[in-house]
């Protein structure tokens, strides 16, 4: 092959690579608001299973319309006037990125392995006849290879689990990737989040729960165990949701 042809075949290869990037960064753009919104529909999915509000069947969005969106601000758990955080364009995870919408957790405060947390949250609400019926709260924490990210849906009391769901994780399949195993997952209902003295008493424990405290483990899979402990006790203590539910513990309203 002489040097023209070589450097024809060059640039043909040059421009048809151009051209493949063009069109993948194209098709990336321009799926992108799809991928948001799929996004932002699982998660509305998850948030209905916690609650056992869905079942694998229905339209999600109808379904979601009983559930009432609020923020609330974590260090006094009061809630925010929309007109100061709305709740519908609030990023949550995005407010990280600043110090002014997020705090660095010192060494003994980051149990969840969270480096910072946000200072106002998402809260979804379940009412019946005006009437509280279901919180779901968003929860997160560092598991043996990621961060797992779910929801907590607790009962009018405040203390009582509903129903919980992760949908996000990079956990071992069979493994700790089993937090996704529905039948995992239901082993969690009934479940008192605090004792007597009020505080987070909930343990995933190896082999069989003893009491309404304690959820049956997977074998083989202590690190994300450890790590779903980690996030449930910071999440429903003083850093977390704990003044949200405080405040409101024995109201009916909200």
């Amino acid at each position: 092959m002489d040097k023209e042809t070589s450097a024809s075949a060059f640039r043909a290869v040059i421009v048809l690579a151009l051209i493949c990037s063009v069109l993948v960064a194209g098709a990336a753009v321009g799926l992108r608001p799809l991928q948001e919104a799929n996004r932002k529909l699982d998660q509305k999915k998850n948030i209905l299973r916690a609650a056992e509000l869905y079942q694998g069947t229905g339209d999600v969005e109808k379904l979601f319309q009983q559930v009432e969106t609020k923020v609330v601000r974590l260090a006094d758990g009061s809630f925010v006037p929309p007109e100061e955080v709305n709740p519908a364009e609030f990023d949550q995870l995005g407010s990280l990125q600043s110090e002014e919408t997020s705090r660095k957790l010192s060494k003994e405060e980051d149990i969840a392995g969270l480096g910072r947390r946000e200072k106002y949250s998402l809260v979804y609400l379940v009412k019946k006849d005006g009437r509280l019926d279901k919180v779901i709260l968003p929860v997160r924490g560092k598991g043996l290879w990621s961060t797992l990210y779910g929801y907590v849906a607790l009962s009018a009391n405040l203390s009582t689990i509903i129903g919980i769901t992760f949908y996000e994780h990079g956990e071992t399949p069979g493994l700790g990737g089993e937090i996704e195993n529905p039948d995992w997952q239901a082993g969690w209902q009934g479940k008192q989040i605090y004792n007597q003295q009020e505080e987070p008493a909930i343990q995933v424990v190896k082999g069989q729960a003893k009491n309404t405290y304690q959820v049956d483990g997977v074998s083989g899979a202590t690190l994300t165990m450890n790590g779903v402990n980690n996030l449930m006790h910071f999440w429903f203590g003083e850093h977390g949701f704990g003044p949200f539910l405080e405040r409101y513990k024995g109201a009916d309203k909200m």
